[in-house]
């Protein structure tokens, strides 16, 4: 009888066939890389290790890709989700066009973003040649990595909440404006609930592209040490000098950080679902 009943709980037929091509093929594409640049790090000891850590040009291009990437990000979060809402709520002229547009960042090669932006705000650039004069120094700086990290970040944010957007349904917000919420009380308690798992989603795929974006980078930051040198240009630096068990310890050190942050923004999915789903029932 036993039996039976663990038969009939298996309602995907094949699962465990299923379960084995997909743990082989995780390990082949994901676990298997990772694991050869642990291993490789290893090979430069403890004390060559303690001195990557200890570099103050190490430390300073760490800081700078991982700030840079999370003031992207969450100035994705509140432009990303206007520009949703804009496009789900709102009928306009060229609205077709703007939603194109939001997935051009995707379809652009980085090196030709990078260009483009270098162009617009470089001292002689279309737009750099006004801002200049004014003291609003764009290109070369780490406002202009946190430009270019924005253009690339923004389509994550915008894709993740707009089919959430366009299931929310307009009942429950004339529902609390008949229970007299005000517009302010039903966005904080009855829209935005509901929408920041996928804000925490469109943050978190906007920060990890962000931390190890190059392409669109290198242009206009001018990759001057200890100012505007981002830590994916220490590695590619790295690997051309063939210090390969160096640029192998950079890039963990960015994988730890940048899976803690993951897995800490993770929970808080976790969180924010189950307390949405409270409220939901």
């Amino acid at each position: 009888m036993a039996n039976v009943r663990a038969k009939q709980t298996r309602v995907l037929p094949g699962f465990g066939l299923s379960l084995g091509f997909t743990l082989l093929y995780l390990s082949l594409v994901v676990l298997v890389p990772l694991s050869a640049v642990f291993i490789r790090s290893m090979g430069i000891g403890w004390d060559g290790l303690i001195e990557i850590l200890t570099s103050e040009r190490i430390l300073k291009a760490l800081q700078l890709s991982f700030s840079t990437a999370l003031i992207a990000a969450l100035v994705n979060v509140v432009f990303g989700l206007l520009l949703a809402w804009a496009l789900v709520r709102y009928s306009f002229p060229g609205k077709r066009i703007v939603d194109a547009l939001v997935d051009l960042p995707f379809a652009l090669p980085t090196a030709v973003a990078g260009i483009a932006l270098t162009t617009l705000y470089s001292k002689n650039g279309w737009l750099g040649q006004y801002l200049e004069p004014l003291g609003l120094q764009i290109a070369y700086t780490s406002i202009g990595i946190t430009l270019a990290l924005t253009f690339i970040g923004l389509p994550f944010v915008v894709r993740t909440v707009q089919p959430v957007l366009a299931d929310l349904e307009t009942e429950l917000e004339e529902a609390a404006a008949a229970l007299g919420a005000s517009r302010l009380q039903t966005i904080t308690k009855v829209i935005f609930p509901i929408l920041f798992p996928a804000l925490l989603t469109g943050f978190a795929l906007a920060f990890a592209r962000g931390v190890g974006e190059y392409g669109s980078v290198i242009f206009i930051a001018g990759n001057q040490p200890y100012k505007t040198e981002i830590a994916p240009l220490l590695i590619i630096s790295r690997l051309e000098e063939y210090d390969y068990a160096g640029a192998t310890t950079i890039a963990v050190v960015m994988l730890v950080i940048s899976f803690a942050l993951l897995l800490l923004i993770n929970f808080l999915q976790a969180w924010a679902s189950r307390r949405t789903g409270r409220v939901a029932s």
